[in-house]
């Protein structure tokens, strides 16, 4: 497996396919072991993909200090990346808490990302928009997995035992797709979380003028957001286009918190058009 050094000099890893120019994918969870994503419905076929493995997660070791591990500091270290693959910039597709790392790269490093998706960004401490995600449930009314999914959502998460936090992540499960299908919940069940790492992602908060570092940048930016994502919401994430000067938005009609699961067709053509154009 492939590996780089990071400032502090941990050994960082990542899975690697593919020939071309690269495109690094960041998983979410927080903390999830990437394998969720997949093939990302073969988004970025033709180009070198890098899929990393974030600080305490897979093969890469959680630090003693835990603050090297949280979000904010990642963003330093996808900067590590890009030197070690020797590139002026990086284009970066990254979802859900991922996209966090995704952004803390932008707001430390503006003048080294190359093309940023974010999909179905978690972006309530960056916008002002309401959440819309009552409206979403609402239309879910008769979906009894769904409202028992939902209900759950309310309960926090417990990041104290390994255990208790998968049954909560298996409980609220059906809350991140449009359906509550075969391949849907055959999905839900791949990528455990680690715990240690979850909690660590969160140790270090973001600066106050985070997001107007955002504003900094001048890489092109698309936010994919699900219009039955009750996870995020879909209002606020269109509205997180709107903090980068070059920043778009597309909704996928019909999809939950995971689109490359849900509508895999329609994902890889945003991507693909979007990294290309």
């Amino acid at each position: 497996m492939p590996v780089y050094r990071a400032a502090d000099g941990a050994e960082l890893f990542y899975d690697e396919v593919g020939e071309g120019a690269p495109v690094v994918f960041i998983s979410g969870g927080a903390a999830r072991h990437p394998s969720y994503l997949g093939d990302l419905a073969g988004a970025g076929a033709d180009r070198r993909r890098l899929t990393v493995h974030l600080r305490g997660v897979g093969r890469s070791p959680l630090p003693a200090d835990e603050t090297a591990a949280s979000w904010w500091a990642q963003g330093d270290d996808l900067d590590a990346l890009r030197v070690h693959l020797g590139l002026d910039r990086l284009d970066i597709v990254a979802h859900s808490a991922g996209t966090r790392v995704a952004t803390a790269f932008a707001a430390r490093h503006p003048e080294r990302v190359g093309r940023l998706v974010l999909v179905t960004p978690p972006v309530a401490h960056l916008v002002d928009e309401p959440s819309d995600t009552a409206a979403i449930a609402a239309r879910r009314a008769g979906d009894a997995a769904f409202q028992r999914a939902f209900a759950h959502l309310s309960t926090p998460a417990p990041l104290d035992d390994e255990a208790d936090f998968a049954a909560w992540d298996a409980a609220t499960a059906a809350a991140g797709y449009a359906h509550w299908g075969e391949t849907e919940r055959a999905h839900a069940t791949v990528g455990t979380r680690a715990v240690p790492a979850a909690r660590a992602y969160f140790s270090s908060p973001a600066p106050e003028a985070f997001a107007a570092l955002l504003a900094e940048t001048d890489a092109p930016v698309l936010v994919i957001a699900g219009a039955e994502d009750a996870l995020t919401g879909c209002a606020p994430v269109v509205a997180a286009a709107r903090l980068f000067r070059h920043g778009e938005s597309i909704v996928l009609a019909d999809c939950g918190h995971y689109p490359w699961i849900e509508q895999p067709a329609a994902f890889r053509a945003a991507v693909e058009e979007f990294l290309v154009r």
